[in-house]
């Protein structure tokens, strides 16, 4: 082959393969699924150093007091608006329940094809939200807490994973896979800042620590 059309064939295969991998064909699934970007690290950094201290307390916490997976749009609870936003080729029927499609766990790194496997995490939980100031708030104000699309505070993961993480915060849980504990943390600290929440002295350390890291 003339090497004329030799560059012209290696150029064009190159090409085609970009066009591939910016199409997200080879390079697998996103590895922060479809949560809202949290803030830098350096924000976070500066977000983290103006949270209260404050030992937690868990007197009168009850589930319950959060309403959660209230209706979005239409028939779609916040539980199966997460599941479309965070899934691929994700089917819903009339009711909005997810009949088919595919879910990336960046906690993991592992990928479920029934939604029956997924949970959708609080990343900062309902019950480290009460230790830390919710336990004051309005009903109205859990309720947004515990439904809040716009910060990164719900995300669809594996669910085995969401149910040995429960009610821990950073410093005695982390997801597994080392490459999402940057966004992880950013995202903590984002949502403690807007929610006014305070911090335990072992889990202000523990952000400090994973955060001198991103």
């Amino acid at each position: 082959m003339p090497k004329f059309y030799a560059r012209r064939r290696l150029g064009f295969l190159a090409a085609f393969t970009g066009l591939i991998a910016s199409a997200g064909l080879l390079n697998g699934p996103a590895a922060s699924a479809a949560l809202p970007t949290p803030v830098s690290a350096a924000t976070a950094r500066t977000y983290l150093a103006s949270l209260t201290v404050a030992t937690e307390d868990r007197t009168g916490y009850d589930r319950d007091l959060f309403p959660h997976w209230i209706t979005q749009s239409g028939t779609c609870n916040t539980r199966e608006t997460i599941l479309k936003r965070d899934g691929t080729n994700v089917v819903t029927d009339s009711s909005c329940a997810a009949t088919s499609g595919s879910w990336y766990s960046p906690y993991d790194g592992a990928t479920w094809s029934a939604s029956s496997d997924v949970d959708i995490d609080h990343l900062v939980p309902l019950a480290e939200a009460w230790d830390s100031g919710a336990d004051s708030w309005t009903t109205s104000r859990r309720q947004s807490f515990a439904n809040d699309l716009t910060r990164p505070q719900l995300l669809a993961v594996t669910d085995n994973v969401n149910q040995s993480k429960g009610d821990q915060d950073p410093a005695t849980w982390m997801p597994s896979r080392s490459a999402y504990h940057c966004t992880y943390v950013r995202a903590w600290v984002q949502v403690k800042y807007y929610y006014d929440l305070s911090v335990d002295s072992a889990e202000k350390s523990a952000l400090q620590g994973y955060l001198a890291n991103c």
